[in-house]
C-alpha cells in the first residue's frame, strides 16, 4: 500500500534542502518506489511530503542514501529530527 509521508524540519532552509538535495542525486537517479516528492517553505521551517509505494521502500532509502548523506553533511543538512507524519494513501493522480 502506497504512504505519503510529511516531514517538518524546523529552523530547516532553503539552502539546507538544495545541499541535502544534490548530495543525493535523485534527480539524475531516483529511488526505487519513490512516486512524488515535493518540498517548500512551511512556518518556522522548512516541510517535505513524499509518496512512496510502502513505507518498506522509503526505510531503505532512508538506510542506504538518505542516513549516510545526512551524516556526510553534517550541520550544512537540516538540523535535528523533523517531525514526522505517515498516512496511509488511498488514491494518487497522475495527470
Amino acid at each position: 500500500m502506497a504512504v505519503g509521508l510529511r516531514f517538518k524540519f524546523n529552523g530547516g532552509t532553503e539552502e539546507q534542502y538544495d545541499t541535502l538535495h544534490s548530495a543525493l542525486g535523485v534527480e539524475e537517479d531516483p529511488p526505487d518506489g519513490l512516486i512524488l516528492h515535493s518540498s517548500g517553505p512551511v512556518d518556522g521551517g522548512w516541510g517535505i511530503i513524499d509518496f512512496w509505494e510502502s513505507r518498506d521502500h522509503f526505510d531503505r532509502f532512508m538506510e542506504s542514501r538518505l542516513g549516510p548523506t545526512l551524516q556526510e553533511l553534517g550541520d550544512r543538512a537540516f538540523p535535528g529530527q523533523p517531525d514526522l507524519k505517515e498516512f496511509p494513501v488511498h488514491h494518487i493522480l497522475k495527470p
